[in-house]
This record gives structure tokens, sequence and C-alpha cells, in this order.
């Protein structure tokens, strides 16, 4: 259903740094970039499936993360929510919420981790059932 997520960046050149390192953990990568002053980048495992892009804005403002706004990176086990959280913090993002088992048990559970990019776009790495 989601075809990508953008979100804006002021400053595009560290924040392809810190995208660089943090989808190669889910063994992503860089699929295109525009050849324009925004650097609109779009990264994923595929075209085929859902990506996540990052820019400057269009209108050529400020980026400001948006209040309520979460992107949610599905992880494949428990470990790769703990090395996304922990890369993110290696390239320079904020820490919101460390790795950990949220609710309840079994189908149920719920292991995720929160943090923020270099723009303070939040996210939550995430793991659901049982590991």
């Amino acid at each position: 259903m989601i075809g990508y997520t953008t979100l804006g960046s002021n400053d595009i050149d560290k924040a392809l740094v810190f995208y660089d390192g943090l989808v190669a953990v889910m063994g992503g990568k860089r699929l295109m970039t525009m050849p324009d002053a925004r650097g609109f980048t779009l990264y994923g495992a595929g075209r085929d499936k859902p990506m996540l892009a990052v820019t400057k804005p269009y209108d050529g403002g400020t980026a400001n993360p948006g209040n309520g706004t979460m992107v949610a990176l599905m992880a494949d086990s428990r470990a790769q929510v703990d090395a996304l959280h922990a890369k993110a913090l290696e390239l320079g993002g904020s820490d919101e919420g460390a790795p950990g088992l949220r609710g309840g048990l079994g189908n149920q559970a719920f292991y995720g981790a929160y943090f923020r990019d270099l723009d303070g776009n939040k996210f939550c790495a995430y793991k659901t059932g049982e590991e």
C-alpha cells in the first residue's frame, strides 16, 4: 500500500551519510538520487518494496519533524532492532527509547526501539511476535 515515505533534511549531505549507514543494516541501499539541489534520494531493498526518501523541502523552507509523525521500520529480528538503534546513535541520531519488549508476550509481543535522525525525525525499529 505505501510506496515511499519522504522526510525533509536541512543538511542533505549529512543526512545521506546517516541513511546510507542506517538502511544498510536492513540490507537496503540508495536506489535513486535526483540530480538537483534538493538531493531527493530514495532508499530501499528494491523499487517494488516500500521505500524511504530524504530531501531538502521542495518549497525551500526549513525542514521540521512532524509532531506526532513517526516512521516505523519493520525489522527481521530483535537483534536487527538492536542493531538499527545502535547504528542510529553511532551516526549521530538521538535516543528516544532503548530496545526492549513492550506489551504482552507470545504473538502479541512488540519489541521496539525509538530514535531520531539528524533533523529530529522520529523512528521506531520493531519486531512483533516471539523471537
